[in-house]
């Protein structure tokens, strides 16, 4: 064996980086073992060649639409469905319902209901609201399937620029339950939807 004092700097150097470069890697495959198939046996070959496969297959979870835009800082505050359910029967005229969903737009709406997908509405808030203003609007009811994300953050977006607008009239509201609720809810309710599909609403009763 080599006495190291012995060797030329640039080969105790090259040396010296291998045996870095070991530890590195036999760490990284130990580290990796965890998430190894069970199923399969582990040889120390094998180590090294599934970490580097693992890691270059990882991707980063995409985030969610909604990140793009600011967090609403309103509470949302939910509309029950037998409280819009009167206002539908009353005919009421300052009133409108705003269906949310895109991708998932079927299976029918309620009557009446105008459909912007969630993903549009923050970028466009100023012309919505100037939109809603103009027709003489005291109460705007977002709903998606269950109003718990995209009706939640809708309602609240705009009752955020409805407060920045210094409007003590308008209500930004979310429909408690959303439209699955609605549209489980009973003949009551189901006759004022639009294009309702019972077949659609069944797979959500038997999940």
């Amino acid at each position: 064996m080599h006495d190291p004092a012995s060797l030329p700097d640039e080969v105790l150097s090259s040396t010296l980086a291998t045996i870095a470069m070991n530890r590195f890697l036999i760490s990284t495959s130990l580290r990796s073992v965890r998430s190894f198939p069970k199923s399969r046996t582990i040889r120390p070959h094998q180590l090294h060649t599934y970490s580097l496969r693992k890691m270059s297959t990882d991707t980063p979870v995409p985030a969610p639409w909604h990140a793009a835009y600011p967090a609403p800082s309103s509470q949302t505050v939910f509309i029950p469905r037998d409280e819009v359910l009167s206002i539908l029967a009353n005919r009421r005229k300052d009133t409108v319902l705003v269906d949310l969903r895109r991708n998932d737009f079927e299976g029918g709406t309620i009557r009446g209901s105008i459909n912007l997908p969630a993903q549009s509405l923050y970028p466009t808030l100023p012309t919505v609201y100037s939109t809603l203003k103009a027709a003489g609007l005291k109460k705007v009811i977002f709903y998606c399937g269950s109003s718990t994300g995209r009706g939640s953050r809708a309602a609240s977006w705009l009752a955020d620029y409805i407060s920045s607008q210094n409007d003590t009239e308008m209500q930004s509201l979310a429909l408690g339950g959303g439209i699955k609720g609605w549209a489980a809810a009973g003949p009551e309710y189901v006759k004022w939807m639009d294009e309702y599909d019972e077949k659609v609403w069944a797979k959500y009763s038997t999940t």
